[in-house]
């Protein structure tokens, strides 16, 4: 069974929606319908992570997301916060949130130890990024390259967070997509090529292509036009191996994979 993480922006630059989700209130509608379409668990992010995003202070971060994240989970929404901040995560947790998303694969001491000392129903998108920073900073092309490094980074997080005390039945992998990886379509396109070759770390993966600069690459389209090139690249991603799918329309991919589904079981 594929899941689905939706994404909720708590942010004034987001590349795919702008402001558009900003407030409070416009954030909780859009979650609402989220969940109302079938979205699993809902991701929320308040800090930006393209190339030319503000900086957002931790304490602003979690100003952002308390009130959003207070009445969701009193709704019952499962729950994940997308955050590289310590602070941000710790506070995240003590509200009761069930996932953390770290861009920076829980690589800060910090972070490290908040996921070691979480409860033990929290589990972690741990994901992969050639960028130097937290943002997704379009690092040199290193084609040639990318399948290696992620299977070693995928494999040394999997033992350090074990060695933290974080079952790999708690760890989600994430091998990162479009400016994480680098200028170009390519390494996103060969990393989904060969997405069947990451599996061997018995973590499962999940793919967040949505709206991202791989497809705006491939088709020509600008982010508002980018859904069906989105969808053709996550239901590749579905048939390959990836058991999640982080996505700004999480509606579309249900409803298409559930086609692919039962046309694959027709008798």
């Amino acid at each position: 069974m594929v899941r689905t993480f939706g994404i909720v922006n708590l942010t004034r630059d987001s590349f795919s929606d702008g402001g558009q989700f900003f407030s409070p209130e416009a954030a909780l509608q859009h979650a609402r319908q989220l969940r109302a379409e079938g979205a699993d668990v809902l991701d929320l992010g308040a800090e930006s992570t393209h190339p030319d995003a503000e900086d957002v202070p931790a304490i602003e971060e979690i100003r952002r997301l308390s009130p959003v994240v207070a009445a969701l989970l009193a709704e019952g929404a499962e729950l994940s916060v997308d955050t590289c901040k310590p602070q941000v995560m710790r506070t995240m947790v003590a509200m009761g949130v069930h996932w953390l998303n770290d861009v920076h694969g829980f690589r800060d001491p910090e972070s490290l130890a908040v996921a070691a000392a979480a409860p033990a129903n929290v589990r972690f998108v741990v994901m992969f990024s050639r960028s130097r920073s937290g943002r997704a900073d379009r690092p040199a092309d290193a084609t040639e390259e990318v399948l290696a490094e992620l299977q070693t980074f995928f494999a040394e997080r999997v033992q350090t967070m074990a060695r933290a005390g974080v079952a790999k039945e708690r760890l989600v992998l994430d091998p990162g997509m479009g400016f994480f990886l680098g200028r170009t379509a390519a390494p996103s396109l060969l990393v989904l090529k060969h997405l069947r070759e990451l599996q061997q770390h018995g973590v499962p993966l999940l793919v967040s292509v949505s709206r991202k600069s791989l497809v705006g690459e491939v088709t020509g389209r600008t982010v508002e036009q980018r859904g069906p090139g989105t969808l053709a690249a996550e239901l590749w991603a579905a048939r390959h191996g990836a058991e999640w799918i982080r996505s700004h329309d999480p509606a579309a991919f249900r409803d298409a994979w559930a086609v692919e589904c039962a046309i694959e079981g027709a008798r």
